[in-house]
């Protein structure tokens, strides 16, 4: 009797932009999985952001987000586009992605900052600081100073305005990210790096509090720091391998994973993942994208690169469906096709081969066949 494959049930978004594009070489990846290995998927397309806005009036409908609830991961591309400008705040593409996370309960990001040995020189560090580099940032998302109340823009007796946000986190808020980071380092090199300002914000002071709680409990295996986040700024561009994993709130976490993220050259290159709470049938909501935009500016002339798209089905594979060997396949599959000097426009250097999003994922497909044979 035939053994029955497993399968798992994707939401597929592709979005606006190069996200058409980038998404189609993620699809010939999976077909080359349900081909070559004991899996298949079901996976179901549906419209967001712009495209979404263009057909229903709406960046997203509560239709998509049950599709989202229904499947195992999310795979998303990108959202947005200027000609989308006029619109009200809550018209705009981005809200999608927004709205995904907060339905959702996606509360932590992660996002791996990691250099390929054959995009070094991509880097404008030198190339001693950044060789080697992995770092993973986990970001907490669905709090922080951009959810905090009260809010808003106020007008004084004077005539003059005031503008309010707050930083605000609870014990569950922290606790719940910081043992995402926890569990993340365990599988990585054992060490968490904390980083808040608790030397100047109540927020921060309890952030390292709760942290240093959670560790203490369920954690003692795992290296514990502490840093505030100016000084982490300053150390991701003077020794950014000194980290592993980097736990952090939500505005710390927005613009260190950036800092982090041009580290290795391109946005183009870079992953991510959004993580919910595990649920009662044990399913977790997530989602997966690149960090890069949308890139209206080249979309259609089959130029973009794939590869953060696609680095992002493999954290799909390794975080949301535990298939982490076809996950290193692909990651090396990556990595070999860079190797063989392939470049796309964004991380082209001289003496490269350049190519374009189609030829960039026939490369990897035939390098998945070399790697199985």
């Amino acid at each position: 009797m035939t053994e029955q494959k497993p399968s798992y049930k994707l939401l597929v978004l592709p979005g606006d932009g190069i996200g058409p594009e980038i998404m189609h070489e993620v699809s010939r990846v999976i077909t080359w999985l349900e081909n070559n290995r004991n899996v298949s998927f079901d996976l179901t397309y549906d419209l967001v952001g712009g495209a979404s806005l263009a057909e229903y009036g709406v960046p997203i409908r509560d239709e998509v987000i049950e599709k989202a609830w229904a499947s195992d991961a999310v795979l998303f591309g990108s959202v947005g586009d200027p000609k989308w400008g006029h619109v009200g705040f809550d018209k705009r593409p981005e809200v999608a992605i927004l709205k995904l996370r907060q339905e959702l309960g996606l509360f932590a990001n992660l996002r791996p900052a990691k250099v390929f040995d054959a995009l070094i020189d991509a880097s404008t560090l030198k190339p001693d600081v950044v060789r080697g580099l992995d770092i993973m940032i986990v970001r907490e998302t669905v709090g922080g100073i951009y959810f905090g109340e009260p809010r808003g823009i106020e007008t004084l007796e004077d005539g003059s305005k005031r503008g309010i946000n707050t930083e605000v986190y609870t014990t569950s808020e922290i606790e719940r990210v910081a043992r995402v980071a926890f569990d993340l380092a365990r599988k990585r090199s054992n060490r968490v790096c904390s980083v808040e300002k608790c030397n100047v914000m109540e927020s921060g002071l309890l952030w390292k509090e709760v942290v240093t709680d959670v560790h203490a409990r369920e954690f003692p295996d795992v290296t514990l720091s502490h840093m505030l986040a100016d000084n982490c700024a300053m150390q991701l561009v003077r020794n950014p391998r000194q980290f592993d994993v980097l736990v952090t709130g939500n505005l710390f976490g927005d613009l260190l994973s950036d800092l982090a993220s041009m580290l290795t050259g391109s946005l183009g290159m870079l992953p991510s993942a959004t993580l919910g709470a595990v649920q009662d049938n044990g399913k977790r909501p997530a989602l997966y994208e690149p960090i890069h935009g949308s890139a209206p500016d080249i979309a259609g002339q089959g130029i973009a690169n794939p590869i953060a798209q696609v680095l992002s089905f493999a954290m799909l594979l390794r975080y949301s469906l535990n298939m982490l060997d076809d996950a290193d396949l692909i990651e090396q599959a990556v990595s070999n096709v860079l190797a063989s000097g392939l470049r796309t426009a964004d991380i082209m250097s001289e003496g490269m081969a350049r190519v374009g999003t189609s030829v960039m994922g026939d490369a990897i497909v035939r390098e998945l066949d070399k790697l199985v044979k």
